[in-house]
């Protein structure tokens, strides 16, 4: 018979999980490779929904999925709502993305990930009503530093002096869209340089919390789902994040009123994502700042991971040999 303590752990998500969901990107990342550079995003994001689904459902925990692929009626897997795991272990709220960079793979350019990323059940923000959220991340030296409330040259010049550089060493990372051609303008003449993101705003958020990479910054409006999962990776690597609702229309706007979202409000990480016991895995599909995509080398397939938690505060990389025939039968 277990003791109360013992039982609590075992409800709670620990370091085993972590592991066990790596097999289920490793295998959405594997799936998709032979649709990079195929122009066929949809194929590409369809064979790498079946497989993190099929792996998900062998994982000992009891997942909701907070942000998947869409409502039932339009994503018949790993939509919001769905069920995943085997039903036994920690109850977890879950966030999956099975290639976050779609138009990446099918362009066969970097920085396209396979993500999941999970958290105690009830503690991700449900954002999913408004589609769009402002972001702003930055590694530790941001906190309590940057701003989102502040014009964008106030928050360039703080990291600089936080970080003790000049604001010409400061890179920022934007998404390249039509909606940032002010912010971008607005960046360089406050004299710092930008990383345009051609999409993946989840790895720039990610390598801005990092201290071990050229950008410093990661700002403007992407996805709300995207948001969330960046602040679960964000937390285990004591850094900045906020996020401001964007809605695009005054529907989209009530929606999210009605749905309990606050509008013109600025969400700190802990109101993102309410839990100090977060995960997030991301597996390489394309080559990138993060991770390295899948390779074929001979008779394997190499895949690398990284795998980040907050409550103990690690940063793992899994480098992974699978043989190639188990996975083209």
């Amino acid at each position: 018979m277990t003791s109360p303590e013992t039982e609590s752990l075992y409800l709670q998500p620990g370091r085993n999980l972590a592991l066990e969901l790596v097999r289920a990107t490793e295998a959405a990342a594997i799936r998709a490779v032979p649709y990079i550079g195929r122009g066929d995003k949809l194929a590409a994001d369809g064979a790498a929904v079946d497989a993190m689904r099929a792996f998900l459902g062998t994982v000992n925990f009891d997942g909701v999925v907070v942000i998947g692929e869409g409502e039932k009626d339009e994503a018949p897997m790993l939509f919001n709502g769905e069920r995943v795991g085997n039903g036994r272990g920690p109850a977890c709220d879950i966030a999956v993305d099975p290639i976050d960079g779609t138009s990446l793979t099918a362009a066969g350019r970097q920085n396209a990930l396979s993500v999941i990323a999970v958290s105690d059940r009830g503690s991700m923000l449900d954002a999913s009503s408004v589609f769009y959220m402002d972001k702003i991340v930055t590694g530790p030296e941001g906190v309590g530093v940057v701003d989102i409330r502040q014009p964008v040259a106030e928050n360039i010049r703080a990291l600089a002096k936080a970080k003790g550089v000049s604001v010409a060493d400061i890179t920022v990372a934007v998404l390249d869209r039509p909606r940032h051609e002010g912010l971008i303008e607005e960046i360089r003449q406050a004299g710092a340089g930008t990383r345009l993101m051609l999409d993946g705003d989840v790895a720039g958020g990610i390598n801005a919390a990092r201290y071990e990479t050229r950008i410093d910054m990661c700002i403007g409006v992407g996805g709300s789902p995207e948001g969330i999962v960046t602040a679960c990776a964000v937390k285990a690597l004591g850094g900045l994040i906020q996020g401001r609702l964007y809605p695009q229309t005054d529907e989209e706007r009530q929606r999210g009123i009605d749905a309990g979202l606050k509008m013109d409000y600025v969400y700190e990480a802990n109101e993102l994502v309410n839990s100090d016991n977060t995960f997030f895995v991301a597996t390489g599909v394309t080559d990138g700042g993060l991770v390295a995509g899948v390779r074929r080398l001979g008779p394997i397939i190499r895949t690398e991971s990284v795998v980040l938690r907050s409550k103990s505060g690690t940063i793992r990389r899994v480098i992974a040999d699978h043989q190639a025939e188990k996975w083209l039968s």
